[in-house]
């Protein structure tokens, strides 16, 4: 489970990316909002979500990190890779999907073509932003995490 939600991340960076470059071109370049646009925000908001869900099987079923920090939350905040695993990871990640489905509810509902790429740079932005913030990369030593 660690490994499909791991190889998952590379799905959200990458579709982050996607969605986050589609919508400052827009902004940048005053262009239509189209179908490409959509989907780059549609497939951000599926793979976090998929992600979402192996992430809650994994924090209640399958992380020994995660029912070693929820067992003695005191020890788990006083550990910095059992409060990342137990805390920090977990609430970014709900905090960054709630931006991603704001931001394509927004988007669908703007009139024109510049208020939807405005919006979706805001939000998906903020959402990826976090979302870099909350992987836990190999260079955070104290994390115990790999890039796969």
């Amino acid at each position: 489970m660690v490994h499909l939600h791991s190889i998952l991340r590379w799905a959200i960076v990458l579709a982050g990316l996607w969605a986050v470059i589609r919508a400052f071109k827009g902004v940048s370049g005053k262009t239509p909002f189209t179908a490409a646009d959509n989907k780059a925000g549609l497939f951000f908001m599926i793979f976090c979500d998929i992600q979402l869900l192996v992430g809650l099987l994994l924090y209640f079923v399958f992380s020994e990190k995660a029912k070693a920090g929820l067992a003695d939350m005191g020890a788990a905040m006083k550990n910095p890779a059992l409060r990342f695993f137990t805390v920090e990871h977990t609430l970014m990640a709900v905090i960054a999907i709630a931006l991603v489905h704001i931001g394509k509810s927004k988007v669908k509902k703007a009139t024109s073509d510049a208020q939807k790429h405005k919006l979706a740079l805001t939000f998906y932005g903020i959402a990826f932003i976090l979302i870099l913030a909350l992987i836990p990369w190999p260079f955070r030593q104290a994390l115990g995490a790999a890039w796969y």
